[in-house]
């Protein structure tokens, strides 16, 4: 079911999306501030591979048009959007590393209760909380050039490697014009709840 916030933006994308934005934008002078040449601050954007057959879709952020209502493909368009903004803030702030990741599917309670029917023929296979934490510790923590190295800002990890962002065949690249619609639209909300 489409639920609205209090402010009238859909529960997923205002979590997800905007509040990641928001966060990160408002953190951004002071990860300019403390970091350096040799220890670049960094951003981590927990992300997920349920967002690789997805394209960008800056036209309709509040799921309005999604109907019947379906809550994982506005997840999976709210982990696009995290990825974008990632590979935007990269080429934005290039003194800050920025990264996104999928954790792969971890046995979580949003994945018990949001994909029953995955859960229940892949619950034996599904990582643990610890073994989905591992690449984004990795990722804010770890000296390793992978993770550090200013020509990997902006991509996509999983286990430790930087991965495909979009699967072949999926159609899922996005126009630089609807990326730059997206970053706009994030900062004119953004200019809303300052």
């Amino acid at each position: 079911k489409r639920e609205l916030t209090e402010d009238n933006l859909e529960k997923n994308f205002a979590t997800n999306t905007l509040g990641t934005y928001i966060l990160t934008e408002s953190l951004m002078p002071l990860l300019l501030q403390t970091g350096s040449a040799e220890e670049r601050a960094r951003v981590v954007t927990v992300s997920s591979g349920g967002m690789l057959t997805n394209k960008l879709d800056p036209f309709d952020l509040m799921a309005e048009n999604l109907s019947p209502f379906e809550g994982t493909m506005a997840y999976a368009q709210n982990k696009r959007q995290q990825v974008v903004m990632t590979e935007e803030w990269a080429k934005k702030y290039a003194d800050v590393q920025f990264t996104s990741m999928h954790p792969g599917w971890a046995d979580t309670p949003a994945v018990r209760t949001s994909m029953p029917g995955f859960y229940e023929k892949m619950k034996d296979k599904l990582r643990t909380v610890e073994q989905g934490a591992d690449t984004v510790v990795w990722l804010a923590v770890s000296n390793n050039t992978a993770a550090t190295d200013p020509k990997s800002s902006g991509e996509f990890f999983q286990d430790r490697q930087i991965v495909w962002k979009h699967l072949p065949l999926a159609w899922s690249k996005s126009e630089q014009a609807d990326v730059d619609l997206l970053m706009d639209k994030l900062n004119g909300l953004h200019n809303q709840f300052k």
